[in-house]
């Protein structure tokens, strides 16, 4: 599976897990059906393994808290990489960020931290 597919995955369950109510259609959209640039933008999974890598093994460490606001940064950079003027909500700081996606980009976070 690649990276990008695991970090979908990982976004979807954390969705499904945390979001009040029916999420919007394309909080869940799989994959294959996921737009260009924002699989693209799934190269966040690339930034966390490397981060956890060369951590050799201290990723553990930080709060739940910090581990979500890395995966949000990452994200963040990702959205301005595709944009030149994006959506106030895609890079909303962190305090910005509904409960539901911080949970979800906490889950994130350690859901690429378990194989490295």
């Amino acid at each position: 599976m690649s990276d990008g597919r695991i970090f979908r995955e990982a976004w979807i369950a954390g969705v499904n897990k945390h979001y009040p109510g029916e999420p919007k259609p394309g909080y869940v959209t799989p994959w294959d059906e996921t737009p260009e640039w924002e699989r693209e933008a799934a190269a966040v999974y690339g930034q966390v393994r490397d981060f956890v890598r060369i951590s050799e093994g201290h990723a553990t460490r930080p709060t739940r808290e910090q581990k979500g606001r890395f995966v949000a940064i990452c994200w963040t950079a990702q959205v301005f990489k595709h944009f030149e003027d994006p959506k106030p909500g895609y890079v909303a700081d962190w305090a910005g960020l509904p409960a539901w996606q911080q949970e979800t980009d906490a889950d994130i976070f350690e859901r690429i931290e378990q194989p490295v």
